[in-house]
């Protein structure tokens, strides 16, 4: 399918200045552009709960009787990364397949690699198999039960790039996919789970759905009339009560997933100051203002990196 779109070869709803557009050859845009690599933020946000698992798992293997190992933990959130813009890539790509008509609709999607006819469909499979081939090498990387769990992980994410057509709850799903490195951290470390990430996955889940919602209010105009279900058209005018709601309960899992795993004070000053971010997300938000939306969904990625940072501050007080 062709379809008119910018010239340029950027896409609308990318920074025009990102390193994509000055270092890669133009040929390679389109890739980049399948695997967001234009837009961080979906990597950073996929990342963060494996950082936050990984973290949560040091704090509890710094105990008097554990094995800590710095090069060890330093190893994991390597490979986490990786794994998480190699994933996420892989992700938006088979997105886009299965999206590849309803992006064509939508104003913000309409210029894509696909909808524009700016890469076929078979070069999108390819580049999709090479980069789920880079994540199977980073998950082998890990004990057998982290590559299980591994594995495990590809039903939640086949299924949801389809639940938007039959649920008014696609960023549950998103949830489910998005958080389940909550559970590799710790799965990586101790080669079994407990309640510390079972409790930090649900927490991952929630904070998910809130950010998406936020996220979805930049389309629901146009979903609206393709027929596309999200929180956002669903919560419409109550979306400030749901968050609230929302973010609550991921505050309240947080807080059951670092008492499971002893975090001491000062993970608990990162939950504090990551309420208070949240707080200041639903009283400024606008849900008819786009642009103000996208910078509230970016804004969360910092929410992580307080989360990470307070987790490892716990982590240097315990000696770790």
């Amino acid at each position: 399918m062709s379809s008119t779109h910018d010239v340029s070869g950027r896409v609308a709803d990318a920074p025009s200045d990102n390193w994509v557009y000055r270092f890669l050859p133009r040929s390679l845009w389109p890739f980049a552009q399948l695997a967001r690599w234009d837009r961080p933020i979906g990597w950073e946000l996929l990342m963060w709960p494996c950082f936050w698992s990984a973290a949560l798992a040091a704090n509890a293997d710094a105990a008097p009787d554990g094995g800590f190992s710095l090069e060890l933990k330093l190893a994991h959130l390597f490979l986490f990364f990786v794994g998480a813009v190699a994933m996420r890539g892989a992700g938006c790509t088979y997105n886009d397949l299965v999206d590849h008509d309803i992006d064509s609709e939508v104003a913000r999607t309409r210029s894509r690699p696909l909808p524009s006819g700016r890469a076929t469909r078979l070069q999108a499979k390819i580049f999709l198999v090479l980069q789920a081939l880079v994540g199977l090498v980073v998950l082998l990387q890990f004990n057998r039960f982290t590559i299980f769990l591994g594995f495990a992980s590809l039903l939640v994410v086949a299924i949801y790039p389809f639940a938007k057509r039959f649920t008014d709850w696609p960023q549950f799903f998103l949830g489910l996919a998005f958080s389940w490195g909550a559970l590799m951290g710790w799965a990586g470390v101790f080669a079994s789970l407990s309640w510390a990430p079972i409790w930090l996955y649900l927490g991952a889940i929630a904070w998910t759905v809130g950010y998406d919602t936020i996220y979805a209010h930049q389309d629901k105009e146009d979903d609206a009339l393709v027929g596309v279900r999200s929180t956002a058209r669903l919560f419409a005018e109550n979306t400030k009560a749901w968050l609230c709601g929302i973010y609550a309960l991921a505050l309240i899992f947080l807080l059951f997933a670092f008492m499971a795993a002893q975090v001491n004070v000062l993970g608990y000053l990162g939950l504090f100051i990551a309420a208070l971010m949240f707080a200041w997300q639903i009283l400024i938000l606008d849900i008819d203002n786009p642009d103000h939306c996208m910078r509230l969904f970016k804004f969360n990625g910092r929410v992580g990196a307080v989360i990470f940072a307070s987790l490892v501050a716990s982590l240097v007080s315990l000696g770790g």
